[in-house]
Parts: structure tokens; C-alpha cells; sequence
């Protein structure tokens, strides 16, 4: 585990699954006695969180099973500062990326927590822009960073956020897209997370977040 040689190999979506994983180990030895049950969960912990993967070398695999000796919450912060490293941060976005985005969006603003950022934390980026009203989505697509502009409505209540699939405060993401006939534009609009943060940290797969995408850019 303290091969600096290896290359991150986690998505952000993947590095939350396991900690997800780590927490159901935590509750289980908080809750229950029974040593076949604890034993049937840590296989499943181990199980689900190799699936992720495929094939992976011994390297990755030697990362991968301390999360068997995970039983306590100091147990699996031990273990997540260790894959944490390893984690593959979002491309870096710049003004220039932003602004090649979103080309006619021409006054678009940064978000002033770009440089702060920290990477490894995000599977997409999303801000709301004060001058023009606007909220910005920036997400890969097709292997590449794709732009998303639309509006955001919060309706002051929870609900099923169509990206990370939780129960989260949310608000309506509204874009306007082209129709099927020359000089058409039609509206679709999804409910997504009010704090992109909490939904980032929500996000263990990138099914949702495709399939948003897909959809809204249809």
C-alpha cells in the first residue's frame, strides 16, 4: 500500500460505494453478535467492492482488502485515507475550459471555489451563476467534458434527485434544447440536488448521472 508507482484507479462515484460498504461493516459490528452474520457481511463488503473493478492487479488488490479488518469507524477512516489517494480527480476545469464550453454564454463567471476544489470529490460540476440566473453543469460525456446550461428552481422540499438517486432537498433543472425542426427549441427539466456538493457525495454510480445527461441533451 505504499507503492507511490500506482495510478489512481477509483472514480469518485466508486471511492463512495466502498465507503458506503465500510459504513454497513461499521453498523453490522455495532448491532449484531453473531459471528456468521458478520462473517456473511464482510464477504459481501469485500465482494461488492471488487466487483467495481474487474480485473485489477495485485497491487490494487493488496489496496483494496484491509477493508476486511474494517469493524469501527477508526478502522474505516484508516482504510478510506488509504484508497483516497488513489482516487482519479475530475479533469481540471479553467475559465478558458468554461468559457469553450459555453461559448455563448459570454459574460459566464467561474465559480470562485474553482481553485479550492478539491478533485477527487466530484463527479461532476455544477454552479449557479448570480449576474445571469443561470445554473452551469459541467460533466464527461462520451470521454469528454460536455457543458449543460439551464435554470434552477428550488421547491423548498425533498425528493428523489434524478442524479444521485437520493432523498435530498431538491429543485427543478430546467434546459433548453433544440427541436426537431430548424429553429425549434423545446424545455425539459429534471429535479436534481439543491447542493451539488451533497450530491456528489451521494453519487455511487455514474448511471444516473449518463442517463441525466443523455436525456437532457437528447
Amino acid at each position: 500500500m505504499e507503492d507511490l508507482e500506482l495510478e489512481p484507479f477509483i472514480r469518485s462515484d466508486q471511492y463512495n460505494y466502498i465507503k458506503a460498504q465500510t459504513q454497513l461493516l461499521v453498523n453490522g459490528y455495532g448491532t449484531v453478535n453473531d459471528q456468521n452474520v458478520l462473517k456473511a457481511l464482510k464477504s459481501l463488503a469485500q465482494e461488492r467492492t471488487f466487483m467495481l473493478f474487474g480485473e485489477i492487479g495485485p497491487e490494487e488488490n493488496d489496496l483494496l482488502t484491509p477493508i476486511n479488518d474494517v469493524k469501527d469507524k477508526s478502522d474505516a477512516d484508516v482504510f478510506l485515507s488509504q484508497i483516497k489517494p488513489f482516487v482519479i480527480p475530475f479533469k481540471k476545469v479553467t475559465e478558458q475550459t468554461i468559457k469553450k464550453l459555453f461559448p455563448k454564454a459570454k459574460k459566464i463567471k467561474a465559480p470562485a471555489s474553482l481553485e479550492e476544489l478539491d478533485y477527487t470529490d466530484i463527479s461532476y460540476l455544477s454552479w449557479h451563476d448570480k449576474g445571469s440566473g443561470k445554473q452551469y453543469i459541467i460533466a464527461p460525456q462520451n470521454n469528454k467534458l460536455t457543458g449543460l446550461q439551464g435554470t434552477f428552481n428550488s421547491i423548498n422540499q425533498k425528493g428523489i434527485c434524478t442524479i444521485c438517486n437520493r432523498f435530498e432537498k431538491v429543485g427543478m433543472f430546467t434546459a433548453e434544447i433544440k427541436g426537431n425542426e430548424p429553429g425549434t427549441f423545446i424545455k425539459r427539466g429534471n429535479y436534481i440536488c439543491q447542493d451539488p456538493h451533497t450530491c456528489n457525495q451521494n453519487i455511487t454510480s455514474l448511471t444516473k448521472l449518463n442517463d441525466f445527461l443523455a436525456w437532457m441533451k437528447k
